[in-house]
């Protein structure tokens, strides 16, 4: 008795699929093509493609088969030869349908790459439509996974690089929002912040805390003899000097117009002073280079301290230095003035 047509509305496989069958008895080819075509509801010919040999193998491609129904004994090789070559090019599945009842040749099919193995014993005409549809609709159900799997992770790639460009986008916003765009120092509005952080830590850890107001002599003049242009390149490199002396933990702002402002943290008044002196020189060096800058462009200095000034915030440290520096100003400029020693107004004279 033959398979009864099993085509349910809504099914997955509407039409006979591409089925390839390997059998070198020219009966059996015709009885499973037959039980194929009925089960498939009197599937077309075309659909079905019966070879005897693994030289007729060969010049097929088993990428134009939704299944390879495939016997074990050949006339001109094994069916676990024809398998291994199938299964180097093409994952479709291939079931093996023989009359080898070995457990061994099975085991081994199913290592090398069948999908499915089928013994020509009893009604096996009947379950091999059966198999096939159901290795087929698995090897769908693989292809959509991987499918799903690619999309999905192209999705997270996708996401990690958007993800990195956000990052790099906040970085840059972040940097706009605290830098200023001339020098590359801290802007004022962030050195607040940092002015605050600092303090803080300082009393809380009880570690020393040095602030330094700088303002570049004469600057309007060079400003209004020399151009913006020249100004700016002055501003810059200012900036270039202070960061060259500075440590990683310290923190430099252009405070606004040619002021500048540090603050270094662990850091005696002593320490500060080595510190002014060698942004000084890193000024004259800078000075050096270009001849219609005269020694004019030196800078005044007013340094407070925490342990020694002992300011009650964070603001009242800020407005020590400023007003050691205007002490600096009104007593000739190009020197430093420790907010301790405002009584001697002379302050210490920078060598420049």
């Amino acid at each position: 008795m033959a398979p009864q047509p099993h085509l349910p509305e809504g099914d997955l496989l509407r039409r006979c699929p591409r089925i390839l069958i390997v059998e070198d008895d020219a009966d059996h080819r015709e009885l499973i093509a037959d039980a194929l075509q009925i089960y498939f509801d009197g599937a077309a010919d075309d659909r079905i493609v019966c070879v005897g040999t693994a030289a007729a193998c060969r010049k097929l491609d088993p990428n134009a088969f939704d299944v390879i129904l495939l016997d074990y004994n050949l006339p001109d090789a094994t069916g676990l030869d024809v398998l291994e070559r199938f299964a180097a090019v093409s994952d479709v599945p291939i079931i093996f349908v023989t009359g080898e009842n070995v457990i061994e040749t099975a085991s081994k099919a199913v290592h090398m790459g069948a999908q499915d193995y089928i013994i020509k014993l009893g009604d096996y005409l009947f379950a091999i439509p059966l198999v096939v549809e159901k290795n087929i609709r698995q090897h769908r159900i693989r292809q959509e996974n991987r499918r799903l799997q690619q999309e999905l992770q192209a999705t997270v790639e996708e996401v990690r690089v958007k993800n990195l460009q956000l990052k790099e986008s906040l970085a840059r916003l972040h940097r706009m929002a605290t830098t200023d765009y001339l020098t590359d120092l801290t802007n004022r509005r962030h050195f607040a912040e940092e002015l605050e952080r600092c303090f803080g830590e300082a009393r809380r850890y009880e570690f020393d805390l040095t602030c330094v107001m700088m303002d570049l002599d004469h600057y309007k003049t060079f400003n209004d003899t020399l151009g913006h242009q020249m100004g700016d390149k002055i501003l810059v490199a200012t900036a270039r000097a202070i960061r060259a002396t500075l440590r990683a933990s310290d923190v430099a702002a252009r405070y606004g117009g040619d002021e500048f402002v540090l603050l270094l943290p662990h850091t005696s008044i002593d320490l500060a002073v080595t510190v002014t002196q060698r942004i000084s020189d890193q000024i004259a060096a800078w000075r050096a280079q270009y001849t219609h800058v005269g020694r004019e462009l030196t800078l005044s200095m007013g340094l407070a301290n925490l342990h020694r000034d002992n300011p009650a915030s964070a603001d009242a440290l800020l407005c020590m230095a400023d007003q050691a520096l205007y002490a600096a100003k009104q007593a000739g400029r190009n020197r430093l003035v420790i907010y301790g020693d405002l009584k001697k107004t002379e302050g210490v004279r920078l060598e420049v």
